[in-house]
C-alpha cells in the first residue's frame, strides 16, 4: 500500500522576509522569483547508520537501512511559498518491507543577505539489517532526525540558489569559500524488548567550497565539498566525530523549461578509538523536470494582499 507524504513548508513563509533582494539586480544571477513553479520529481533520500566493533577479528560492519527510500512528487512554487506533495509507493525497487514501513522527511532553506540557514526533518520506520552474510528485517525500527546548518557565503557573485533550487540561475561562472556549523539530534529506537531508545547529538564545523561552471546558456554544473570536524554525544557519552559532504548538480535551464539531476551526501564518521561505532549517512538523488509560468491575475492580487496584511 502506498504511503502518502504531504508537507507545506510554512517555514519559508515566516522567514521569506529575510530573501536577498540585490539578486534581482546581480549581472551573475537570473531570478524567477516572479513566476510559478511547477515541477514533478523522483527523489531517493534516505538516514543509513552503519555500526562498526573493532573487538572481533575481522572487523564487524552492519548496515541499518530503511526500508523506504524512493519517492516520486510535485513541487509547487511561487515567491515564499513553496508546497510539495510526494509519496513513496512500494512497486518502486527501493521500497521494501510491508505496508507498515514509513518515510518522512522535510528540507528547506532561508536566506538572509550572505547567510544561509537549512532545517531537516526526517522520520522513518521499517530497517533491515545488511552486512556480507546476513539481510534481516527489523520492521518496528524507528528514527527520527532534526537539525540544520548555519552558512556564510563569502562571494557575493556566487549563487546558491542554483546549487539548490531553480529560482534561481548562475549565468556567469563563479565560486565560494562556505563554512558551516552544523547540529543534528536523532532518536534511534530499535523497538524490541532487550533494547531501547538512543539519543545522539552531533555538533561539528565544516569549512567547504562551492562551484557553479556555467558551460553555456542553458548547461550549468555545480559542485561543492565540505570537510570537518566536532564532538558526537550518545547517550551523555562524548567523542570526536568527522563529517564530509558532498553535492553535485547538473542541470538544464530555460526561462520557461528546466530539469536537473542531483546528489547530495551527509556523513557523519565517529572516531575510530570509539568501540562499537555509530556512524550516520544521509544521501539524497534527486531528478526533476519543470515547467515556469506568470502567475494568474487572481493569484497575484490574492498574494499582495495577504502580504501585506502579514508585512512580509
Amino acid at each position: 500500500m502506498c504511503l502518502k507524504t504531504i508537507y507545506t513548508t510554512f517555514f519559508i513563509s515566516i522567514f521569506g522576509c529575510f530573501a536577498q533582494n540585490d539578486t534581482l539586480q546581480n549581472p551573475y544571477f537570473k531570478s524567477y522569483n516572479d513566476k510559478i513553479t511547477a515541477s514533478i520529481y523522483y527523489l531517493d533520500t534516505s538516514n543509513s547508520f552503519q555500526i562498526a566493533s573493532d573487538t572481533q577479528d575481522p572487523k564487524i560492519f552492519v548496515n541499518l537501512i530503511p526500508n523506504r527510500r524512493e519517492q516520486i512528487g510535485f513541487n509547487l512554487n511561487y515567491k515564499i511559498i513553496d508546497i510539495s506533495f510526494g509519496f513513496a509507493p512500494k512497486f518502486l525497487s527501493q521500497n521494501k518491507g510491508d505496508s507498515n514501513s514509513k518515510h518522512f522527511n522535510f528540507n528547506t532553506r532561508f536566506y538572509y543577505k550572505k547567510w544561509m540557514q537549512s532545517f531537516t526533518f526526517i522520520n522513518q520506520k521499517g530497517f533491515y539489517i545488511s552486512d556480507d552474510n546476513i539481510t534481516a528485517q527489523l520492521p518496528n525500527m524507528r528514527t527520527t532526525k532534526i537539525g540544520g546548518s548555519t552558512s556564510y557565503i563569502f562571494n557575493e557573485k556566487f549563487s546558491f540558489k542554483s546549487l539548490v533550487s531553480q529560482n534561481e540561475w548562475q549565468t556567469k561562472s563563479s565560486g565560494s569559500f562556505i563554512p558551516s556549523f552544523s547540529f543534528y539530534y536523532t532518536n534511534l529506537d530499535l523497538n524490541t524488548s532487550d533494547s531501547s531508545p538512543g539519543d545522539m547529538y552531533v555538533f561539528t564545523l565544516a569549512p567547504s567550497y562551492f562551484y557553479n561552471f556555467v558551460i553555456n546558456d542553458r548547461v550549468l554544473i555545480g559542485a561543492g565539498l565540505a570537510l570537518g570536524a566536532g564532538l558526537n554525544v550518545i547517550d551523555k557519552d562524548t567523542s570526536a566525530l568527522y563529517q564530509a559532504d558532498f553535492n553535485l548538480k547538473l542541470a538544464y535551464n530555460k526561462d520557461r523549461f528546466f530539469g536537473f539531476a542531483s546528489l547530495n551526501t551527509v556523513s557523519f564518521a565517529q572516531d575510530d578509538k570509539v568501540d562499537p561505532r555509530l556512524n550516520d549517512n544521509i544521501v539524497t538523488v534527486k531528478l526533476s523536470v519543470g515547467y515556469r509560468f506568470n502567475p494568474p491575475k487572481k493569484v497575484k492580487e490574492v498574494y499582495e494582499k495577504v502580504n501585506k496584511k502579514i508585512g512580509l
